[in-house]
């Protein structure tokens, strides 16, 4: 364990933090007390993995009795091993000159020693790590042992009396709030807001003493316990200290959130306040009132009922007593107050640098004072860089409309800013309409979208990738701060000149260019793009690479994406002129839901049908089947194959695979992560899973030669159909137009994804060629340590330009990546910070159900299967697949699937597409499916209406 310094320096009465620089507990690193001076003594401390006393650091009991309580008037920001979080912020702001009551803190050197004292708490934490934090019998019989022992161990002596010389320095006849004050608390990565205990309005040594020494237990509860385990802190590493604070008589307190904690909002001020002390509102005991605050105005009140009030008796101790109807109607506190509190609450917020959940009271003489602020750890994080400019800003999730919510690594979003083809100035650049949020990649479309039309459109389209990013756009683009802001001068004319030559491209494919023509057409443009592609690349090496990688990936779009969604658009627009039109002529679109399946040229299709035939070749060699169900190390995966019947077979079978789709891999959008061909192995899973749920060799084929029968069927049927209606002759030939275009056009969906990510594969190869370079200059520690880079800074250091130590910056880097792929990332949010959720549209489901968007049509019920990455899936045949998000990584899994259910998605996003290509149900955007579904409920799930339900199982029911 590493250690920080700090210096204490004992006076008379008080420690005088003169320096120090910590890690949060959470690190596992804390404080080196050196220096620790009393009269002539000086001794090195190390705390907390060296015990105070021992027969090394022993020192005197007077400089011990100084150590254990600390005034706040000595505390800042950095005494956070000393006084815990609380504690540190408490002095921290009375430093600062906020109006904080005035105290002092037990040390966590004081528990230290108070826990050393005792014959049984090392067992006690040794069965702590040991416990079941599910088991919450478990965890209360532990806790409550561990408790009971804390408050009725003797608190030593010589602590003792450091605690009565502190009280009676503040006053020995003053009433106090005793708080307990973790190391692991109020910190900007987790708040352990409400863990442990406080008492109120002690008053008398012996009280003051017990209320510690509760304090101390109150470490151990049941919730801090299970806080602690959740959040992966070491229970012997969360030190205490004690907050003894001289009590204010309020009357009325509360809490400030200085950005609103529901919507994210940073310019939204929230007070909650109620009559009395805020344990009341804290408790739960009231329906406070909430005040919003907005550029110094009072923008929304909402008068709480207050029923009760928590006041402080002369005598020590509260009571609780009812409020009268005329306070409980009134407002608790005045206009002017309000506004005053809200402008201290930014000024705190200033101090610290960060968005603070404030508690505050204020007295009969209408003074303001501030007993707690700690960082607020649930908001998400603004988008960085923040526009420069002071209108609103709207941004959407990159991740939602491609299917992956993971983080994305720096350069997997330096990669992709740059192939976003607007929004540069100059070529090669990063596109300014790409931002960064919590390591997520978001699109900045405010430009675009104040121009009218587009702002009208454009979100109404974006229905089939997320309804809800579109229902949000929808709101935004109507507020005036937004729709009042004009678009820059001739954007407006830069995409129409863009628009005009793809509208007619798709016009004439739309209704005069043959429709079978175009499946070859797009592969070939494909082809030579990518060969194209590899070969400019191939010929430069270096920094000159680097730089012409960026050219080339800023020309994607513009001459290779360009060029292929002529072909595909018109299919995607049959598909929704053909629902149209049925729904009007023929009041249903059954037979353009049956149209879906195999559809010619679905290059995701074709991979899935060789994922079969991978699977077909593992089942007629039972041997490879029992290998690959064993092996488990991807780096001898291959040796293995060559001594196993039929493995040689099954190997030229999947190298074959391999060099058509061996770029691919789940979450392939961010090039960082590992491709097919890097590690075949974790094609195991969904290869066993076709394998296993088959019935014979060439079902999946069969099957699909089925469904193309079945779509031809219906393609026949609905051109008859609407032949019989009036006006038939004339709207069978539209509708035997739109049937062409669709069927021929429609399967090409997936060709520019699968372009890009060829062309991605290319790069990384690419980049991995440069990072041998630099790992030979020791710029970097390892080839994968450049994906934490972006592509300029890679330029700069093959060209010795780089700023700084690459290796630090890494490090960092890979740290921050680590945390914030834990997060969920939110779909759309403004530059002020506020999530925006859109509504959803009105769903027929029945109470309880879980709602979605329906991109499948079809009902069906069997047991759910959360799969979290098909590398490791162990999907049934006939079970529901439950998923975060799917791309073509997953495509294989699929054949098992009997219904899917999605986190993320819209009706034609991945999933969407595959599950109609499949024929079975689909419903998309359900929030948390994965975590409000478990593997084995038994589930109703509704394509039709778009809805998932939890049901009893059939042995049940």
């Amino acid at each position: 364990m590493g250690y920080e310094f700090f210096y204490i320096e004992v006076r008379k009465s008080h420690i005088g933090l003169l320096n120090m620089d910590y890690h949060m507990a959470h690190e596992s690193s804390y404080a080196v007390a050196r220096g620790f001076r009393y009269g002539t003594v000086t001794k090195e401390i190390k705390s907390p993995t060296t015990r105070l006393g021992n027969d090394n650091n022993s020192i005197t009991s007077t400089a011990l009795e100084m150590a254990c309580v600390i005034p706040f008037n000595t505390i800042n920001k950095a005494s956070l091993p000393l006084v815990g979080g609380k504690g540190a912020n408490l002095g921290e702001m009375l430093s600062a000159g906020f109006p904080v009551p005035n105290g002092m803190c037990i040390s966590t050197v004081a528990y230290e020693t108070f826990v050393a004292n005792s014959a049984f708490m090392n067992d006690f934490f040794r069965d702590l790590q040991d416990l079941q934090v599910n088991d919450l019998a478990q965890v209360q019989e532990l806790g409550k042992r561990i408790r009971d022992h804390l408050e009725t161990e003797p608190i030593p002596d010589d602590i003792q009396q450091a605690i009565h010389e502190g009280w009676s320095n503040i006053g020995e006849g003053k009433f106090y709030a005793v708080r307990s004050s973790a190391t692991a608390e109020d910190l900007p990565s987790a708040s352990f807001a409400g863990q442990q205990d406080t008492y109120l309005n002690i008053r008398g040594f012996d009280n003051i003493l017990d209320a510690v020494r509760r304090c101390w237990a109150s470490l151990f509860t049941d919730r801090a316990i299970i806080y602690r385990a959740r959040n992966q802190f070491q229970h012997k590493e969360v030190l205490l200290s004690v907050v003894i604070q001289e009590m204010v008589t309020p009357e009325v307190s509360g809490i400030m959130f200085t950005a609103d904690p529901v919507s994210g909002h940073r310019k939204l001020i929230t007070i909650d306040a109620s009559y009395g002390l805020g344990e009341a509102l804290v408790s739960g005991l009231v329906t406070a009132d909430m005040y919003q605050v907005r550029d110094e105005k009072i923008v929304t009140k909402n008068i709480g009922s207050k029923k009760l009030a928590i006041y402080s008796l002369p005598e020590g101790g509260t009571v609780t007593e009812d409020v009268s109807e005329e306070q409980q109607n009134a407002q608790a506190m005045s206009d002017d107050l309000i506004l005053q509190l809200a402008t201290l609450g930014k000024h705190i917020e200033a101090h610290y640098g960060c968005e603070q959940d404030i508690e505050w009271c204020v007295t009969a003489e209408k003074e303001i004072y501030i007993v707690q602020s700690r960082p607020i750890t649930t908001l998400f994080p603004m988008v960085d860089p923040l526009p420069t400019d002071d209108a609103l800003h709207v941004y959407t999730s990159f991740g939602h409309a491609q299917m992956m919510t993971r983080a994305i690594t720096p350069m997997g979003r330096s990669v992709i800013r740059t192939v976003i083809p607007i929004g540069h100035t100059v070529p090669g650049d990063e596109s300014c309409w790409g931002v960064s949020a919590a390591s997520h990649l978001y699109l900045d479309l405010t430009l675009a979208l104040r121009i009218p039309m587009l702002g009208r459109v454009f979100p109404k389209i974006l229905t089939v990738v997320d309804e809800q990013i579109s229902a949000g756009l929808q709101e935004v683009v109507q507020r005036p701060e937004f729709r009042n802001v004009p678009p820059p001068k001739g954007l407006k004319m830069t995409l129409v000149r863009a628009v005009i030559p793809v509208a007619r491209q798709v016009f004439m494919g739309l209704f005069i260019r043959d429709p079978k023509e175009a499946i070859l057409y797009a592969n070939s443009m494909m082809e030579e793009a990518v060969a194209n592609f590899e070969k400019r690349l191939s010929e430069v090496s270096g920094a000159e690479r680097i730089h012409l990688l960026q050219t080339s990936l800023h020309n994607v779009f513009p001459s290779i994406m360009g060029a292929l969604a002529p072909q595909l658009l018109p299919g995607i627009l049959a598909m929704k002129l053909m629902e149209r039109f049925s729904e009007q002529w023929l009041g249903d679109v059954t037979d353009v839901a049956i149209m879906h399946r195999s559809l010619p040229g679905n290059v995701t299709t074709e991979m899935g049908l060789r994922v079969g035939d991978l699977g077909d070749c593992v089942r007629e060699h039972p041997a490879v089947m029992q290998y690959l169900e064993s092996s488990s190390n991807s780096e001898t995966f291959y040796e293995g194959l060559q001594d196993v019947k039929g493995g040689i077979e099954f190997q030229k079978e999947l190298d074959s695979f391999l060099s058509q789709y061996g770029m691919r891999c789940p979450g392939e959008i961010d090039i960082n992560n590992e491709r097919w061909a890097e590690r075949p192995s974790s094609l195991i899973s969904s290869i066993l899973t076709v394998a296993r749920n088959e019935q014979s060799s060439g079902d999946h084929r069969r099957k699909h030669v089925q469904a193309n029968v079945e779509a031809e069927e219906a393609a026949h049927r609905i051109v008859e159909r609407v032949r019989n209606t009036p006006w038939g002759f004339l709207k069978a030939i539209l509708m035997k137009r739109l049937v062409e275009v669709f069927r021929y056009r429609a399967g090409m969906r997936e060709h520019p994804k699968y372009t890009l990510v060829r062309m991605l594969w290319i790069t990384k190869k690419v980049l991995l060629e440069e990072a041998n370079t630099l790992v030979e200059s020791e710029a970097l520690h390892a080839p994968s340590d450049i994906f934490y880079l972006g592509l300029s800074e890679v330029a700069s250091l093959l060209e010795n330009t780089f700023e700084g130590d690459s290796k630090d910056l890494i490090s960092q880097r890979k740290e921050q990546h680590a945390k914030d792929d834990t997060l969920h990332p939110v779909r759309l949010m403004t530059s002020d910070g506020e999530v925006v959720n859109g509504a959803r549209k009105s769903i027929n489901a029945p109470e309880g159900a879980i709602l979605g968007s329906g991109v499948s049509a079809g009902v069906v019920e069997g047991y759910a299967r959360v799969v979290l990455s098909p590398d490791n899936a162990e999907l049934k045949s006939g079970e529901i697949m439950i998923a975060p998000f799917t791309d073509p990584g997953w495509t294989p899994l699929f054949n098992s699937a009997k219904a899917l259910v999605i986190c993320v998605g819209g009706m034609l996003t991945h999933g969407a597409v595959v599950a109609r290509e499949y024929g079975i149900p689909a419903v998309v955007g359900v929030d948390n499916a994965t975590d409000l579904i478990k593997t084995g409920q038994y589930i109703r799930v509704d394509g039709n209406e778009g809805y998932v339900l939890i049901l009893p199982t059939p042995e049940e029911a």
